[in-house]
C-alpha cells in the first residue's frame, strides 16, 4: 500500500510539473505575456532588466515563530526578467522549492518607489505552487523582503550575483 501511495505521489508531481511547463509553453506560443518593446522601457526599468539577466539570488530565509533556528539557505537562478505589462514583470527563474526543480516563467506585479523596484504580490496564486503574499525589494546587489505562504511566512534577504557562466 505504501508503494502505491508513493507511485501515485510521484505521478501527481509529474503531472503538476508537466502542467506548469505546458502552460508556460502555451503562453509562449500564443504570445500571451509577450515582453514589451525594450525601447519603451524607462532607463531604470532597462537597467533593472539588464542587471537581472543571468544572475543568482543567494541568501537565506527565516520562518516566523522559529527564530531559535538558524536561517535556511535560499537560491534562485534567474535567466531573465522582462516587463510584460504596466506593472507586470516575468522572472524566468530556476528554483528548487515548492515541488519545482527547474526554470519556470513567473509573472509578478512589481512597483517602483523611486529607483527601487519591489515585487508586490498579495494573495497571488501561482499555478502549481500555491498562494503567496510577498514584498521583495531589489537595490544594488542585494534583495530583501517578507513572504507568506498559507500559514507560514518569514523574511528573506541576500545578494544578487552574476552567474559564473555569464559573459557579462
Amino acid at each position: 500500500m505504501a508503494s502505491v501511495r508513493r507511485v501515485l505521489g510521484i505521478a501527481l508531481i509529474f503531472v503538476l510539473v508537466l502542467a506548469i511547463f505546458g502552460g508556460g509553453w502555451l503562453v509562449g506560443r500564443l504570445g500571451i505575456g509577450s515582453a514589451v518593446n525594450p525601447a519603451s522601457l524607462t532607463d531604470l526599468e532597462r537597467q533593472f532588466s539588464e542587471r537581472m539577466r543571468e544572475v543568482t539570488l543567494v541568501g537565506s530565509f527565516t520562518v516566523a515563530g522559529r527564530e531559535d533556528r538558524p536561517a535556511s539557505p535560499d537560491r534562485y537562478d534567474i535567466s531573465s526578467v522582462e516587463k510584460v505589462g504596466d506593472d507586470l514583470w516575468r522572472f524566468t527563474a530556476g528554483m528548487q522549492c515548492c515541488g519545482v526543480n527547474g526554470a519556470i516563467p513567473i509573472v509578478v506585479p512589481m512597483q517602483w518607489n523611486g529607483d527601487t523596484p519591489m515585487i508586490t504580490m498579495t494573495d497571488t496564486s501561482l499555478p502549481g505552487l500555491g498562494t503567496f503574499t510577498v514584498r521583495v525589494l531589489f537595490y544594488g546587489d542585494r534583495y530583501a523582503g517578507t513572504w507568506q505562504h498559507g500559514d507560514v511566512g518569514g523574511h528573506m534577504a541576500g545578494r544578487i550575483e552574476k552567474q559564473a557562466n555569464s559573459d557579462r
